[in-house]
């Protein structure tokens, strides 16, 4: 039986410098970009990622709604930087019909 050592990853989150996105950094030092997975809805994301003997994962909500669909992610020397633009106030605002 293999032992595996189950560690939620080191995560910074912040807003860019014109507050516009949220950037995302995930530090998995040793592990090759085709070992993670990087889930991400409107209202938080989700991370796994693994190397031999070691697991990182964890969920983790975000402060104010973002546009999963337009997130990019890159992956260099460790380190796992994504960066989802913030929704817009009442982008996805419903009209309530008043009677």
């Amino acid at each position: 039986m293999v032992d595996i050592l189950r560690l939620s990853p080191v995560i910074s989150a912040y807003p860019d410098d014109e507050s516009e996105n949220l950037e995302i950094e995930v530090i998995l030092p040793g592990v090759e970009k085709k070992n993670i997975t990087f889930k991400i809805t409107e209202g938080g994301f989700y991370v796994k990622a693994t190397k031999e003997g070691v697991e990182y994962a964890d969920s983790y909500a975000v402060c104010c709604p973002v546009r999963p669909e337009k997130a990019v992610a890159n992956y260099s020397n460790g380190v796992l930087k994504v960066k989802i633009p913030y929704q817009q106030p009442f982008e996805k605002a419903v009209d309530v019909k008043i009677e």
